[in-house]
């Protein structure tokens, strides 16, 4: 097979240089239009490569076929087109560092900002790749546009040897997967798969099928608004009231920051309104059902601990689940987590399984119907202003879409 890090290279600084942020502020479907930008756009290339039923859908997913060369189960490959609203997306200026010397690689518009394999080992390990980031202002958005890249990449190889082996194979691009709702219900009946895959994950080998189970919450404090000047005895300052709650919360424990492996958290992601109401968002987590619920009933505690000191207050919680831990399902059947891993194997890769800290739309997916384990695409820092990847690591996942394709048709 051709080197096709050229390919994959245009693709991903294409992709990421169209701002496609979501909003779960929003109550639209896709949360934001910016996002059909992208979906239009690969609607464009994948008709114009061959793919079959090629549909945007009326919640803003792309869905194609790849029409199989034999028998076997129809297999979906998934990428996500929005980008993380957890910092600036608009401007992305990606640009490529050719044959990376192992030195500290410095931002245009930041110069204050340094990407070093001193902090980031395996960095260290990409020796001679091409490395793609952003200026320094705004994230890349390799999460999740390197996966889009790499489908789209196998995409065209596939439509264009029909001697590559291969099922009947479906795409579905989604949208808001950074925000919990990239898979609509309708999704798992319109993808037609007996099984999937989301390429969505980080490093070279990583093949993931347990990720978080996920929480949000949302707690409004309504105080009593008055004059300042004629406040005493009478004012009751929602912010006061929400500052309590933040602080009775753990703050050397269960938090993102004082947590790892398989500790889950309680993280307030975002806080806004004034002295008569505000508004404290979060998201609880946890790999098992029992720990988040406990996360859900301390942050309830919490509240209502924090109203019992000021009966005039109003304090509410409301928690919405969001997703649950895929291995709850793919451990009774572990059919295409062994198909990725044998895959892997085939390319000289040591597969390698560790309980993601997140989600992506394989848990709801998984959850929904359909076995959907995670895959490495190769990307790293992501939601920031360091993230970065490896062309040839996108090459080896592309790579790998089309083995595991290939042996599912064997199958």
């Amino acid at each position: 097979m051709k080197d096709l890090t050229h390919d994959l290279a245009d693709r991903l600084t294409r992709y990421c240089a169209i701002d496609s942020q979501s909003d779960a502020d929003s109550p639209s479907s896709p949360s934001t239009a910016i996002q059909l930008d992208m979906q239009r756009l690969l609607v464009a290339e994948l008709t114009a490569m061959g793919a079959e039923d090629v549909t945007l859908t009326e919640y803003g997913a792309v869905l194609a076929t790849i029409p199989g060369t034999r028998e076997g189960p129809t297999v979906g490959f998934l990428a996500h087109v929005d980008t993380a609203p957890q910092f600036n997306a608009t401007g992305v200026k990606p640009r490529i560092i050719r044959g990376y010397n192992g030195g500290a690689i410095t931002y245009p518009d930041d110069p204050g900002l340094s990407l070093t394999p001193e902090a980031f080992p395996y960095l260290a390990e990409k020796l001679g790749h091409d490395i793609v980031t952003a200026s320094g202002l705004t994230l890349l958005g390799a999460d999740d546009k390197a996966g889009v890249a790499i489908l789209m990449t196998a995409a065209e190889r596939l439509l264009a040897d029909p001697s590559l082996p291969r099922p009947r194979l479906r795409l579905a691009f989604t949208p808001d997967e950074e925000i919990g709702r990239g898979v609509d219900a309708r999704l798992p009946q319109d993808l037609g798969a007996d099984f999937a895959y989301t390429f969505d994950g980080g490093k070279l080998g990583e093949i993931e099928y347990e990720t978080f189970s996920a929480d949000g919450a949302v707690v409004t404090i309504k105080g009593v608004s008055i004059h300042p000047g004629y406040a005493t005895g009478k004012l009751v300052n929602a912010i006061h009231l929400a500052a309590k709650i933040i602080q009775t919360l753990p703050q050397v424990t269960l938090t993102p920051e004082t947590t790892e492996g398989r500790e889950g958290f309680i993280h307030a992601t975002d806080m806004d309104g004034g002295s008569s109401e505000m508004r404290i968002k979060f998201i609880l987590r946890d790999f098992e059902r029992e720990g988040l619920e406990e996360k859900g009933a301390l942050l309830r505690q919490v509240c209502a601990a924090v109203a019992a000191t000021e009966p005039r207050a109003e304090i509410t919680c409301t928690i919405t689940p969001q997703y649950r831990n895929m291995r709850y399902w793919l451990d009774s059947d572990m059919t295409p987590v062994e198909l990725a891993r044998d895959s892997a194997r085939a390319l000289g890769l040591d597969p390698v399984s560790v309980p993601i800290r997140g989600g992506t739309d394989g848990s709801r997916l998984t959850e929904m119907g359909i076995p959907c384990p995670n895959l490495f695409t190769g990307m790293q820092n992501i939601h920031g202003p360091l993230e970065w990847i490896s062309v040839q690591d996108m090459e080896v996942a592309m790579r790998l879409c089309l083995e595991i394709a290939g042996r599912a048709a064997k199958g």
